[in-house]
């Protein structure tokens, strides 16, 4: 007889199949430990998902013509994103609904931001100063003008536009001499007073939403060099991650995050959207579909590295979660048919170009063996952008040692 939440010989097989080791079930795991602060003594700059070392690395690679960061530089260079001739589309206001409807300025907004970033690092990679004034061009016209984000998708909007702006602003700010301070005294002003607010006291909603959260927000505090935010933000990405990435050794129920009032079993299954049966690497969204798992699992990699590069790696810390994840959504990823205790037999694919700089760091770094992660990331080079926050991650973080 099926008991409820134990892992049943179906779910076993299906898991082994998927190349995850499963262990026992357990009764519900404790708390986790009150997070110690993270912020370093001193930021280092470029320090936002990319740093120094990475970019010369990569430079030198693209120089030289090797693969894949070539064709993927190719790639980067003939998107929209990298064009000399883009008209930044500032507003005042930017509202976002549901689903961006009604999409007040919410588009542009994320594609300005994302377009800064790629122009960021065309300047690095090539040397020509057009592509550093071009993104100095988008920063400023929306520095100058943006004051709110309005509407129920607007903690949302910021995140994913927050991510992208402090990228570009590192880069621009500490390897170019072009931008006036008084403009990147105004650019941090905007984050400052703008994005941060929206997303420094995360969500309760899916947890995708406070993943990209935070991701802006620990990417805005290493900009502002703002250690008290950067400590908070990052006690909720640590308290967040074993909410959203579930492992055996949690107990019979995911961890919930505090104050989410997720305080019964049935709340917590309707919260994983139905799923009741818990194996190594689901997440809370595998069984919403793909690509907003994609989104958490990909804001999850870019804080670690981002983590990183300030000198308290919290890789270690998420790599047995991360890990799984990728692999078990990587496995449906490339067609292996689910089991009927997953998601009804059904899972909506898609999960995007989000894989690059997890693999790096838990399989070339970490040393970790992630088969399914690799072929999926393989075949997917170049990865190019998901025209919301993810953008040319085989080109910075492909096979990248530093």
């Amino acid at each position: 007889m099926r008991r409820t939440f134990t892992l049943v010989a179906g779910a076993l097989a299906g898991a082994l199949t998927a190349g995850l080791l499963i262990g026992a079930p357990s009764t519900a795991a404790p708390a986790a430990p009150k997070p110690s602060a993270a912020a370093p003594a001193t930021f280092t700059h470029p320090g936002v998902l990319v740093g120094t070392r990475q970019l010369d690395h990569v430079r030198g690679k693209v120089n030289s013509g090797s693969q894949p960061w070539k064709s993927a530089f190719d790639a980067m260079m003939a998107s929209p994103y990298a064009s000399l001739s883009r008209t930044p589309e500032p507003r005042a206001t930017v509202e976002c609904g549901p689903y961006s409807k009604p999409n007040h300025g919410c588009t542009d907004e994320r594609e300005d931001a994302l377009a800064a970033y790629t122009l960021s690092l065309a300047w690095y990679l090539t040397r020509d100063s057009r592509y550093a004034d071009k993104a100095i061009q988008i920063m400023d016209a929306w520095s100058a003008t943006l004051k709110e984000h309005t509407n129920s998708n607007a903690p949302l909007q910021t995140g994913w536009a927050g991510s992208s702006w402090p990228r570009a602003a590192e880069i621009i700010r500490y390897t170019y001499d072009g931008w006036p301070k008084n403009r990147i005294d105004r650019f941090a002003g905007m984050l400052r007073t703008v994005y941060l607010p929206e997303v420094i006291n995360g969500s309760h909603s899916n947890g995708n939403w406070e993943l990209s959260m935070m991701e802006a927000a620990v990417g805005i505090s290493v900009f502002l060099e703002d250690k008290t935010s950067y400590d908070k933000a990052l006690a909720t990405f640590r308290a967040r991650v074993p909410a959203y990435i579930y492992l055996t050794s949690d107990g019979d129920l995911p961890r919930t995050t505090p104050g989410s009032g997720l305080n019964t079993r049935d709340k917590i299954i309707k919260y994983w959207q139905g799923q009741s049966t818990f194996v190594d690497g689901l997440t809370q969204e595998t069984c919403r579909d793909f690509t907003h798992t994609g989104y958490g699992l990909s804001a999850i990699s870019h804080i670690a590295e981002t983590t990183r590069l300030q000198g308290q790696d919290l890789y270690p810390e998420v790599a047995e979660r991360l890990r799984h994840a990728l692999g078990f959504q990587a496995t449906y990823e490339l067609g292996t048919a689910p089991p009927s205790w997953l998601c009804g037999g059904t899972v909506k694919r898609g999960l995007g170009p989000v894989t690059e700089v997890g693999y790096n760091a838990l399989h070339n770094r970490l040393h970790h063996a992630m088969p399914s992660t690799q072929k999926l990331t393989e075949q997917q080079r170049p990865a190019g952008s998901n025209n919301l926050f993810v953008a040319w991650e085989t080109l910075t973080h492909a096979e990248n040692p530093n």
